[in-house]
């Protein structure tokens, strides 16, 4: 049976739908010989599907689903043309996996790395919007009056709704600087950084402490640990929640 491109190679762990789409639009998906296009589907049983040259095959690969704990001064991508070091050195053995969404070069925190495409499209669409909470340090003390308009809104995009934060709360303060705790639920680019801009205290520090209700609590910088069933299902439900709290 014929299926989109997109999720043949999410299925065999190539990367999410999103991130197939990418690899579709710079070539580097044939089948049957011929460069594919974004509209372009297959039969994975009857079809030479490859990419970068390597046929992918039917079978369901198992799935695998870590989180790490990212450091500042890696990619979130499984090449860099700059030959900057990949969160995907930070994991070696096992089946080939890919980062779900992106963390800054400059930003560290929870990321999870699967090769379950149809799990990373859920946390990764913005009709689901999984919530993602960062500690922020930022230049000088925000007001509450500040703090509350992160909540209300921040404009960052001419054409597009304000930015808004579902939690705000501020940990710590010292004199000429401030830790704050964001959760947000969109993906813009930039997003926390642009936010707090908005409010006029730049970021000097960013750190993701959370994806939904998985915590980065207790995992050291670089290393990673398997999500268990428990918690992959948990980011599941929290998906769906949220798409459904959109749709009413």
């Amino acid at each position: 049976m014929e299926e989109r491109l997109q999720r043949i190679m999410a299925r065999a762990g190539i990367a999410s739908r999103r991130g197939a789409e990418e690899y579709i639009r710079q070539g580097r998906v044939t089948v049957n010989g011929q460069v594919a296009g974004l509209g372009s589907k297959a039969d994975p049983e009857r079809d030479d599907v490859r990419v970068d040259g390597e046929r992918l095959h039917p079978e369901k690969v198992p799935p695998v689903y870590l989180l790490l704990h990212k450091p500042k001064g890696y990619v979130t991508t499984l090449s860099d043309p700059q030959g900057r070091p990949k969160v995907g050195d930070l994991i070696k053995g096992g089946p080939r996996l890919f980062p779900v969404g992106r963390l800054d070069y400059d930003t560290e925190g929870a990321l999870i790395m699967t090769n379950d495409g149809d799990f990373a499209y859920l946390l990764t669409h913005p009709r689901y919007g999984v919530s993602k909470t960062y500690r922020v340090q930022v230049k000088g003390v925000p007001t509450a009056a500040k703090l509350a308009r992160l909540e209300r809104g921040v404009r960052i995009d001419e054409d597009r709704p304000p930015a808004k934060a579902t939690d705000v709360r501020l940990v710590e303060e010292q004199e000429g600087r401030a830790v704050i705790d964001l959760t947000v639920t969109e993906g813009r680019h930039h997003l926390v950084k642009r936010m707090l801009m908005g409010i006029g205290h730049p970021v000097r520090r960013l750190k993701r402490i959370a994806i939904g209700p998985v915590s980065l609590a207790g995992l050291p910088l670089s290393a990673f640990r398997a999500l268990t069933a428990a918690e992959v299902e948990d980011l599941r439900r929290a998906a769906l929640h949220e798409a459904g709290e959109k749709a009413r």
